[in-house]
């Protein structure tokens, strides 16, 4: 398999969308915690990236194994396995190769933080492959958008920002005398929650738009997603007002001071962000148009990290 094959085999365009929130929460350990662990940050880094990378190529390979339409837009192109006409033990070795990565890392990262950390990373995993593997794949079902967007916004964010703040005991799980004990402070848990939730929707409406170019086809596929369920028309109300929701979370940050007011700028992502939202209302094309959910997520999520890192960076060398 070439290099090409490789990167096209699991859509490394797409890891922006993992990548962003990482880098979200790290930098905002960074500014709110006064905290960053490099150790930890590139072992997360190697899991995350390796994992994402194995879901995408499994996904990729469930859809060529199970494609009842096999022409029209995207199918000879958008699959790497169709595209290049790779092997199918090549594609699995792949897999499993990038799993043992994700793993192995991820037991890394455990044992050098918390038993948080491999629960979370436990649930995240299972999640992950059985979004797309399983006799009914979550993608398959109306709860792509919401698992999506949960797991790769919020999850991710809490984990890139909980490693690094692992010994000031703001989220503890301890197990004694065969008892779990949880122990959670939940203002921060909130704010995490609102820092990600910018991410969360941006992820989920990424899912949402792609589901809604494909009602036709996932239709002839037996792929039931959420636009199926609720109808064209609320699905695309949904696309825009998840958007909505994002910037008012931006501003109740700000207000609550949990954002510093050099992240004001973000705001101004409306600007661009309505015009696609316009261009996706008029056609919806994966073609064509599905790709401004992708340069949305870019323009709120991206300016969020490059904003918040101003205010990070004068903590960094201090505690690194």
């Amino acid at each position: 398999m070439s290099i090409g094959s490789f990167l096209k085999l699991v859509e490394i365009q797409t890891k922006i969308a993992s990548m962003t929130p990482f880098l979200l929460g790290s930098i905002f350990a960074v500014y709110r915690y006064n905290q960053f662990s490099l150790s930890n940050f590139i072992m997360m880094f190697i899991s995350l990236l390796s994992f994402d990378m194995a879901t995408t190529a499994i996904n990729n390979y469930i859809d060529y194994k199970k494609a009842s339409k096999t022409h029209g837009y995207g199918y000879e192109r958008h699959n790497a396995i169709v595209r290049d006409n790779l092997k199918e033990s090549t594609v699995i070795a792949v897999i499993v190769a990038l799993l043992a990565i994700a793993v192995a890392f991820g037991i890394l990262l455990f044992l050098n933080t918390s038993l948080l950390v491999l629960v979370i990373g436990v649930i995240s995993f299972a999640v992950g492959i059985l979004y797309t593997f399983g006799p009914i794949p979550i993608s398959r079902m109306p709860l792509g958008e919401m698992f999506s967007g949960l797991f790769m916004g919020f999850v991710i964010i809490f984990l890139a920002t909980y490693i690094h703040i692992v010994d000031l005991n703001l989220f503890e799980l301890s197990l004694a005398n065969s008892i779990l004990i949880l122990n959670i402070d939940l203002y921060e848990l909130l704010v995490l929650f609102l820092i990600a939730l910018p991410a969360t929707l941006g992820i989920a409406v990424i899912m949402l738009a792609n589901n809604i170019c494909d009602i036709e086809d996932d239709l002839e596929n037996k792929r039931y997603t959420l636009p199926i369920y609720i109808g064209k028309a609320k699905a695309l109300k949904l696309f825009k007002a998840l958007y909505y929701i994002t910037f008012a979370d931006i501003v109740v940050l700000l207000l609550l001071g949990i954002l510093p007011l050099i992240t004001i700028p973000a705001l101004l992502t409306v600007i661009p962000v309505k015009k696609n939202i316009d261009l996706f209302m008029k056609l919806q094309s994966k073609k064509d148009t599905f790709v401004v959910a992708i340069k949305n997520f870019v323009l709120i999520n991206a300016s969020l990290v490059i904003l918040l890192l101003g205010s990070g960076l004068s903590n960094l060398p201090s505690i690194i």
